[in-house]
Formats: C-alpha cells, structure tokens, sequence
C-alpha cells in the first residue's frame, strides 16, 4: 500500500520541477530599482566609509610586514 503512494509522491515532486517557464509568467528582465533613501543610510555611509578605511589598513600592515620579512626580522 505503501509503494504507490510513495510512487505517486515522487512522479508529482518530480513534474514539478520541470524547467519548463509558464506561458503567463512576467520577462525574467526588470528595470532597476531606483534606490530610495532610508533612515539608515547615514550608518551605511559611515560602514562603506569604515570598511574602505579596515582595507586601507590591511595593506599597509602588508606592506610592512613584507618589509620586516625583507629586513630578515
């Protein structure tokens, strides 16, 4: 009793994902969005500014890293 339950399951999961597009369904291609201005983009200025600023200081321990390697430190 089992089995064709479990057969029907499994025809009917994998008719479903078939990749075939519906006839009706909206192009996949959509105008951008124009962004609008939140309450939050003060802080996400400020994180885009300090993240620039954590990569600024990365390299430059690299490079003074590489210069302590090359001084044989």
């Amino acid at each position: 009793m089992n089995r064709p339950i479990l057969l029907a399951a499994t025809l009917f999961t994998l008719t479903a994902c078939g990749d075939k597009p519906a006839a009706d369904a909206p192009p996949a291609v959509q105008p951008a969005a124009v962004r609008q201005k939140t309450v939050f983009d003060d802080q996400l200025k400020a994180l885009e500014k300090a993240k620039a600023v954590e990569k600024e200081m990365q390299k430059a321990q690299e490079k003074r890293d590489q210069a302590m390697k090359d001084e044989g430190g």
